[in-house]
């Protein structure tokens, strides 16, 4: 698709309600209104567009950046494109597009992830964790010591971190917990002293996962008890 084929078909399925509700945000962004299951589903047809997707974040809409987000090449990308997407937007679900669905295919995942998780901007230290989540899930090399220091720093500031960075940091507690036996019996210790996490995600329907909830599931213990058994 051309650029301006994709901007008819947003046109051309632009939902009211949804851009009532990018509206009533107070940040600002332009949108067409459409939810991020119809966006992944659009990019999903779309491909990898490395060059298109330089061209729809240019659009400067939340649903062209999604999509830029979900359709850029990770090969490609540089440090530098992704800095400037994360701190040059005032939308928390395009920063978490890009931490979600491209950090954790670039080439440079660790190296970023670990500047990142101690940047003052708050977009790229969300990321950073995001990217501590995305390492969680990959990487079976790293030793579990490697996740110690970021659950200290979780330990330590969650509670008092920016929104969004709160809700990034409860799910690297999540993802680093579910790694081993250990980094589990360390995570439940500190969900449990951490408490309710109360995260504001706006006018929509997401709740705070439940982290404590989550490293006791019969699920996650289960899968500790096979690998050791």
């Amino acid at each position: 698709m051309t650029k301006k084929e994709v901007l008819q078909w947003l046109e051309a399925n632009k939902d009211e309600r949804g851009i009532r509700l990018m509206e009533r945000t107070g940040n600002g962004v332009k949108s067409f209104g459409l939810g991020i299951t119809k966006l992944k589903a659009q990019a999903k047809k779309m491909g990898k567009d490395h060059d298109l997707s330089l061209e729809l974040w240019d659009e400067e809409y939340y649903d062209t950046r999604i999509l830029a987000s979900l359709i850029a090449d990770p090969a490609l990308v540089t440090r530098n494109q992704l800095e400037k997407w994360i701190m040059g937007n005032n939308e928390w679900m395009i920063s978490y597009s890009i931490g979600s669905n491209l950090l954790p295919y670039v080439p440079f995942l660790i190296e970023l992830s670990e500047d990142w998780a101690q940047s003052p901007n708050n977009n790229l230290r969300r990321c950073g964790y995001l990217g501590i989540v995305a390492i969680c899930k990959s990487n079976t090399v790293l030793p579990d010591e490697y996740f110690e220091p970021y659950l200290e720093i979780i330990e330590k500031n969650l509670q008092a971190e920016e929104n969004f960075v709160k809700d990034a940091m409860n799910t690297a507690l999540m993802a680093i917990g579910s790694h081993s036996k250990w980094l589990n019996r360390r995570a439940v210790d500190i969900a449990t002293k951490l408490g309710k996490i109360e995260v504001d995600y706006g006018d929509n329907s997401c709740m705070t996962p439940d982290a404590l909830k989550h490293l006791t599931a019969e699920k996650t213990t289960e899968k500790f008890a096979e690998k050791v058994g």
